[in-house]
């Protein structure tokens, strides 16, 4: 595997505070909205519940990886996942996440093994390991109805 990795999502807005994003051969685009509580429609995803689930997902992907290859067999694994947003002093921030796995296993023998594991998949996580990463920005403004031309072609454009 590669030292570095990419995935690419599109998104759009849809109608009000609402919207939709996908990505090249997922097979189900997510409507959302903003949260009721920032004057957005109940009943969508949120952005606050994708990076949520983006948390509570990857632990089960990442321990499901560290369970083969320590050739563990659990019975099942939940997860139950809750953030917290506070409002701080340059807008609303998640102040914590709680991930709250409930792994079932075979034998009580395999508990303190399962409890290890699961320490290794907090560790390994890269979703939680990156939730104060760097986000930049790189702005295109364009004009309605203007002809575009492809990205990488307006620079070459403007330097002739």
């Amino acid at each position: 595997m590669s030292d570095q990795l990419q995935f690419h999502v599109e998104g759009g807005w849809t109608a009000a505070r609402r919207g939709r994003v996908e990505a090249k051969g997922v097979e189900q685009p997510i409507d959302f909205s903003a949260p009721p509580e920032f004057r957005g429609e109940a009943g969508f995803w949120t952005p606050e519940h994708f990076l949520i689930a983006a948390a509570a997902s990857c632990f089960i992907t990442t321990f499901r990886a560290i369970a083969e290859a320590s050739r563990f067999d659990p019975v099942s694994l939940h997860i139950s996942a809750e953030g917290v947003v506070e409002k701080r002093e340059g807008g609303y921030e998640f102040t914590q996440v709680v991930l709250r796995p409930r792994l079932t296993i075979r034998d009580e023998t395999d508990r303190q093994r399962a409890a290890r594991l699961l320490e290794k998949t907090e560790q390994a996580c890269l979703v939680s390991r990156s939730l104060k990463s760097t986000v930049s920005m790189e702005p295109r403004i364009e004009l309605a109805g203007a002809q575009i031309a492809p990205p990488g072609l307006e620079l070459a454009e403007a330097q002739k």
